[in-house]
């Protein structure tokens, strides 16, 4: 073998290495020419452009090898940030997992078969008084083979009622007890944040150290993350929430006499995956990290954390929820990638009410052009050595353990509940969130930005009432939908009228975003078109119907024309005047521009025409 050849090979090693002060000159420059910094400026561009996330993790436009992060491991083991296997989900896929919530035993007996032959590979069933009922399990089940399709119950308080249903259909199967799989879906913590009141905890350890010993593949607790993320709760919130609810069933495990690795492997993590592919990936590697950090100084390391992802209920939207499949896409393809084992996508109608055929069938969908045609489970840590999201893993991890330290430093999980602690804390971040929604910081496609005000819903049968009384649950469009209601409930559809300065090519861009803005409270927005007097703007005013107008145009334009308009819109009618834009002209009584409280301006807009409670 030639010398040549025995040197190692080193990709684009033909292209000189490019240095961290070109990048920051090439940003600056796109700086310049926008005017978001000045022609002289000479510091690090990047740190202009970057972003906190709600956990105050500073997220820079640029990671290089310089942004060191701890070294990840080997897939399969400790600390399993590379995923839980060896061999990750390159032979098998993530376990697709669908979610019924069906009352009637009828209907989701149908649902369970048509999922089951067209691709799911597990249950996860409501039962109980928020879905199917318990008596009902053995019919519903009675033609699936539960070895090879493992069931997930979730039956809130009568878990131990849902749990004997459960294990006695095995039983009439002929399954032995080594090949039983699935979850029994105890979570008192999470049942008692979602209700306020607690829940039968010994019960549920019971249940666990006889199911440990009879059923070695079976599983009984969850320690589900989802109550807190539903209450607007953050990524790191989430992460540590979820490892104090685990921490403490595994030393009520351990006290009630099983080993730190037997009570291990009866508590599986539940996690939402959102439409923030990076973070959802960081999460599910960082919740790994966390719960091994945990079981190392328990005595039981190698013990992986065993995750189920649930696209998440908070960015559902009621308002053109077909935009929900791009979400949920995004949500599935951020779990698998992160390395959660089992995943699953809610239906796009799930916001609405109960998932109809269709909506299921685009879910599972999900999961086989992810798997089977996108191939994203066809390596072994697809994410692995990236710099960003292994920096991004070790940020949301070291926020992940610092709030969980919260948690233990005010007694524990039950302490912080019943103090109010969490709920003040998750309370504190829906409020930023709430105030980057009502500005569009964080938009929502379909409901803040780009509304359709014509569209037709789908209608769907109610789904039965989950568990609440604790904390809240919130989705991000829920304020504009509120409005959307109230704008669709009157007998004539509020306006706001355009009024559009000049030629159209003078007027679009602010025409376009005031037009966005209001319809994103169901306000229909009429325009003047091109315009060259105030007469023509005022006329075309008084022929619209409206009361309240917003005038459109470019600043030049404004200084021109502006007074002249105010006024005669003001001899025609007009209650109210604002401008889109920023500045200070006679008679406008309000701006709306990139930034401002779009919510606020919508609330203030329908109860100057009198709609509103």
């Amino acid at each position: 073998m030639s010398k040549a050849h025995e040197q190692e090979l080193v990709l684009a090693a033909q292209f000189p290495t490019p240095q961290r002060e070109q990048w920051q000159e090439l940003i600056a420059g796109v700086l310049r020419k926008s005017g978001r910094v000045p022609a002289d400026f000479d510091g690090d561009a990047a740190e202009k452009i970057a972003t906190k996330t709600y956990d105050d993790i500073l997220v820079q436009p640029l990671y290089t090898r310089t942004d060191v992060a701890p070294a990840a491991g080997m897939p399969g083991l400790p600390p399993f940030v590379r995923g839980s296997r060896p061999e990750g989900a390159v032979a098998t896929g993530w376990d697709v997992r669908q979610r019924h919530v069906f009352a009637d035993p009828a209907a989701a007996r149908k649902a369970v078969l048509a999922d089951l032959e067209h691709g799911v590979t597990s249950l996860w069933l409501v039962v109980g008084d928020a879905g199917l009922p318990i008596a009902a399990l053995p019919d519903v089940l009675d033609e699936i083979y539960l070895d090879l399709a493992p069931v997930v119950l979730d039956a809130g308080a009568d878990f131990l009622a849902a749990a004997d249903a459960l294990l006695e259909v095995h039983s009439d199967k002929a399954i032995p007890a080594s090949e039983v799989r699935g979850n029994l879906g105890a979570d008192p913590l999470g049942l008692r944040a979602r209700t306020g009141s607690a829940q039968d905890f010994d019960g549920a350890i019971q249940l666990a150290v006889r199911v440990s010993g009879d059923f070695p593949e079976l599983r009984t607790l969850v320690a589900d993350a989802l109550p807190y993320h539903q209450a607007g709760g953050s990524d790191a919130q989430e992460l540590g929430l979820s490892i104090a609810t685990g921490v403490a069933y595994l030393r009520a495990l351990t006290d009630a006499g099983l080993t730190v690795e037997q009570a291990a492997n009866q508590v599986e993590f539940r996690y939402s995956a959102t439409a923030d592919q990076f973070s959802t990936i960081a999460k599910f590697r960082a919740a790994r990290r966390l719960w091994a950090r945990v079981l190392e100084v328990s005595g039981a390391p190698a013990v992986p954390q065993r995750q189920h992802a649930v696209t998440s209920p908070v960015m559902m939207t009621r308002r053109d929820p077909w935009v929900n499949m791009l979400r949920t896409t995004l949500a599935c393809f951020g779990a698998g990638v992160g390395g959660a084992d089992a995943v699953t996508v809610l239906p796009f109608d799930a916001a609405i009410g109960l998932p109809d055929d269709f909506a299921r069938r685009i879910a599972r969908n999900t999961h086989a052009v992810l798997l089977e045609e996108s191939k994203v489970a066809g390596v072994i840590d697809p994410a692995g050595g990236s710099y960003y999201v292994e920096r991004l893993t070790d940020d949301l991890a070291n926020a992940g353990w610092a709030f969980f330290q919260s948690i233990e430093a005010a007694g524990g999980l039950v302490a912080a509940l019943e103090s109010g602690l969490v709920e003040q804390r998750l309370g504190e971040t829906w409020a930023k969130r709430s105030k980057n929604l009502a500005r569009r910081k964080d938009p929502l496609t379909g409901i803040s930005e780009f509304p359709n005000l014509t569209e037709k819903l789908p209608v769907r049968e109610p789904a039965p009432a989950g568990p609440s009384g604790g904390l809240p649950q919130v989705r991000l469009a829920e304020a504009y939908e509120e409005l959307r209601d109230l704008s669709d409930a009157q007998p004539r559809r509020p306006k706001v009228f355009l009024a559009t300065l000049g030629p159209v090519a003078a007027h679009t861009v602010r025409g376009s975003f005031a037009a966005n803005l209001f319809q994103a409270g169901g306000i229909e927005t009429p325009n003047a078109g091109a315009t060259t007097t105030a007469t023509e703007v005022a006329d075309a005013f008084a022929a619209s119907g409206a009361q309240i107008a917003c005038i459109c145009g470019s600043d030049k334009l404004y200084e021109e024309r502006a007074a002249d308009v105010v006024q005669a819109l003001r001899a025609a009618g007009a209650v109210k005047i604002l401008l889109a834009g920023k500045g200070d002209y006679d008679g406008v009584d309000g701006y709306v521009h990139i930034g401002c409280d779009v919510l606020a301006v919508l609330r203030d807009t329908l109860k100057t025409l009198g709609v509103g409670a």
